[in-house]
């Protein structure tokens, strides 16, 4: 593999982005898998050959690669979306971005493909055209009629270019009498959602014309109505001709030809369904067809349409109007009335009109509404119902709950750890796992009660016809266990717990806000409590929840003001109680509260991201802390600082620590960082990558609180690890617990097997110093030798 490939093949190796490397003959030096993906081929076949085989032909080949090398290679780097042949052969697009590598005349090519937002494009400019070139008008306008958009057929109907309706008001089509009807036309469309009516209107040359029309609004996602959208034909032919069917009396004949041009089929049938009359539209669109029945000439049938109105008109002398589809698709608008012949028979006329194109725009325009609508208000990667429609349901099933004197819970559920999952394998594993969740959840539920997805990982629950509360901790207890199964993606067997909080309608309020804040409240407080289990709403949560908050804001503010301290805990070797280092902790000098104990602010300051900061401090302190005592002469030992995983996670964070240990003056093998068992342990093969960046530096690592955590020896052995340090959990009951002796026994074993130091920590009495040296366990951290103190007493405790 070239050698630029190699460390190429490694960044690359989970990328949604294809790669090709490409020398200045065209041959392929380099493809990722994803590229092999889009283009249908094996890396091997792809780098035995040119980039040619990528190319629709030989010219397009040719000619793109005359304009891309000779940019790219002249240090022009290039961006195009380009079409490309699978090897299949299909074609398909990319966005395709070239640069130079530096040093060689090599190209480095980066694709995505988008293929479908192409094809996208496409339809939406196919539907677009459809649109504007119906013959039909069809406007939009704002909510207070200023006009957005104008199609050829409103051109055509009202005489005005688009260049002159766009940002006019639709009053232009009005005259003064009529504005007072317009005004009333709005609010009867803002309420009901539709409008229908049949108008005169003025075009541009102040000629009155009626039109059908037809309104509906467009709303946005909270389903506020946002614009309106009008679609109109023109009618006045079609009034005229009813008009003067009512109203004249000349000769039926003298009346036919005169509106045998107008461009409406009309049709004239008596009483046994034949045809006696066809105009020239008619003749146009079916051939002369008098002489046969009417079902045979228009519809091509044996028997009479079943959709048609004859009987109502003949023997019952009804006016009727109707829009048949015949069976080959078309569609007709046609209004049908009866009149009497002079021998007494009756006959029927119809005035036909084909609106099979205008049908079709209206059943596409239909279906875009109900797609906006549906996107409006679901979750587009799980397809659930999202917060617009979630808060529609729940105030639906407080309403039924009232009726039936019922109670409704409702379970606000956030997965546990579930950004850390996202930002270490990526965006797409994140999104496969709500699929997953999602599905799971779906199939827990009953058909009555309502699952939607507010947004992250947070999901609701609306569970109907409760008439007993002791059965919602089933429900709870049911849904943790099926969350807590592992799931397999891409080769990692994951595991997801979830933190839920209930609320309950009507007991804990009837507002569907409040309710929902509640359940938040309720959820935090069972993360609060280790996460994997529920807990129900009551009204000191609200406070913690405000707690919360305010702790939020004075972190931010201490970090400021420089508020936070750091103090010093000694790690002696117990066989002669000789001082062998320390460990920096972090404590905060609140100005009003004194020393806050990091219990009540680590835990928040790593739930939003302060911990980095927090981090950094501390290094830099304690760091420059030990040098200086090394400075005077004196030998503190090892420094121990904890390293959060959101620090470790940091792409900057090797530079940072180096940059850090240069300006402290400080040498690697003072320093150990400590990380704990169950944050290395979410993603160990990234882990491992950066855990050997530390290690290669000089700097021992530890793996704290160990025996607390999900642990692999096959990971264990192949970490970069110096020291195991027991957790005080296991130190506190020793040595009179027989399951702690046994598993600090177990893990002495282990850091014996591996060739590890060992130290334990929270040793407070003689007892349980002397079990641990007894066993092998020397290093020794806790209140039997010293509580954490500030510099200047830790300095007077090695120095005594």
């Amino acid at each position: 593999m070239h050698a630029n490939a190699q460390w190429i093949q490694q960044l690359t190796n989970n990328s949604h982005i294809g790669i090709l490397v490409v020398d200045k003959d065209r041959k392929n030096l380099f493809v990722n898998d994803r590229l092999c993906e889009m283009f249908g081929y094996d890396a091997e076949s792809l780098l035995s050959t040119s980039a040619e085989i990528f190319h629709v032909n030989h010219d397009t080949f040719l000619q793109f690669a005359k304009l891309a090398f000779t940019a790219v290679l002249n240090g022009k780097p290039l961006a195009i979306d380009y079409q490309f042949k699978h090897h299949d052969g299909s074609l398909f697009w990319v966005h395709i971005a070239g640069d130079p590598i530096q040093a060689t005349n090599e190209v480095l090519w980066t694709m995505v493909d988008i293929t479908p937002r192409i094809e996208a494009l496409s339809r939406e400019k196919k539907l677009a055209q459809m649109i504007e070139q119906t013959h039909d008008a069809v406007i939009s306008t704002d909510l207070d009629g200023t006009i957005s958009t104008w199609n050829q057929g409103a051109t055509k109907l009202f005489e005005y270019t688009q260049q002159e309706a766009i940002g006019e008001n639709i009053s232009i089509l009005h005259s003064k009498e009529d504005i007072q009807d317009l005004q009333k036309t709005t609010e009867i469309l803002l309420q009901t959602g539709e409008y229908h009516d049949e108008r005169p209107v003025l075009t541009k040359s102040k000629k009155i014309i009626t039109i059908s029309l037809s309104l509906s609004l467009l709303k946005d996602d909270f389903d506020k109505p946002i614009s309106i959208i009008g679609y109109a034909q023109d009618i006045t032919d079609r009034k005229l001709a009813e008009k003067k069917i009512q109203e004249t009396n000349y000769n039926l004949q003298r009346y036919l030809e005169a509106i045998d041009k107008i461009g409406i089929g009309l049709f004239v049938v008596d009483e046994d369904y034949n045809t006696r009359y066809m105009n020239q539209t008619m003749i146009d669109w079916f051939g002369d067809q008098r002489g046969k029945t009417c079902y045979s000439a228009v519809a091509g049938l044996d028997n009479p349409c079943p959709y048609c109105k004859l009987h109502d008109v003949i023997h019952e002398n009804k006016k009727v109007m109707y829009e048949p589809t015949t069976p080959n698709g078309e569609s007709f608008e046609i209004v049908a009335t009866s009149i009497k012949n002079s021998d007494g028979t009756t006959s029927k006329i119809e005035f036909i009109r084909n609106v099979t194109a205008q049908k079709e725009v209206q059943h596409r325009l239909q279906k875009e509404k109900e797609k906006f609508n549906y996107q409006a208000q679901h979750d587009a990667l799980t397809g659930l119902p999202n917060r617009v429609l979630f808060m529609d349901r729940f105030s639906q099933a407080m309403e039924k709950a009232k009726r039936k004197n019922t109670k409704v819970a409702l379970f606000f559920i956030d997965l546990d750890h579930f950004k850390e999952i996202n930002d270490s394998l990526g965006h797409n594993v994140g999104d496969e796992i709500l699929q997953i969740v999602t599905k799971r959840l779906k199939d827990t539920l009953r058909e009555e009660d309502s699952l939607s997805r507010l947004g992250g990982d947070e999901f609701t629950i609306i569970l109907e016809d409760i008439s007993n509360t002791q059965d919602v901790p089933l429900i709870a207890t049911k849904i943790l266990t099926i969350l807590s199964d592992s799931i397999k993606i891409n080769n990692h067997k994951l595991y997801i717990s979830s933190s839920i909080g209930i609320s309950i309608f009507p007991d804990d309020g009837i507002d569907v806000q409040d309710l929902l804040k509640f359940a938040d409240s309720a959820m935090y407080k069972a993360k609060d409590e280790g996460r994997n289990n529920y807990q129900f709403y009551n009204e000191s949560m609200t406070e913690i929840a405000f707690e919360r908050v305010l702790m939020e804001a004075s972190l931010r503010e201490a970090l400021k003001e420089e508020e936070f301290v750091v103090y010093y805990q000694a790690q002696v070797d117990g066989t002669n109680d000789k001082l062998i280092g320390m460990e920096a902790l972090v404590r905060w000098n609140h100005p009003q509260m004194g020393i806050v104990s990091p219990a009540k602010f680590i835990p928040l300051a790593e739930a939003t991201g302060l911990i980095v900061q927090i981090d950094r401090f501390v290094m830099k302190t304690a760091m420059k802390q030990l040098s200086l005592w090394y400075e005077e002469g004196l030998n503190p030992g090892i420094l121990a600082m904890n390293l959060a995983i959101k620090q470790l996670q940091k792409e900057d964070f090797i530079e940072v620590f180096q940059s850090l240990m240069q300006k402290t003056h400080c040498k690697p093998e003072w320093l150990e960082l400590e990380v704990t068992e169950s944050q290395i342990m979410k993603n160990p093969q990234e882990a491992i990558r950066i855990l050997q960046q530390i290690s290669d530096i000089g700097v021992e690592l530890a793996i704290d609180d160990f025996g607390t955590g999900y642990s692999s020896l096959a990971y264990l052995k192949r970490f970069p690890i110096n020291k195991l340090k027991i957790d005080q959990a296991f130190v506190r009951d020793l040595p009179q617990d027989e399951d702690d002796t046994g598993i600090v026994k177990a893990v002495i074993a282990l850091s014996q097997a591996l060739n590890l130091k060992i130290i334990a920590e929270g040793v407070e009495t003689v007892q349980q110093r002397d079990f641990l040296i007894n066993n092998n366990c020397h290093n020794i951290q806790g209140y039997f030798y010293s509580k954490p103190l500030n510099a200047n007493e830790f300095k007077k405790l090695f120095l005594s």
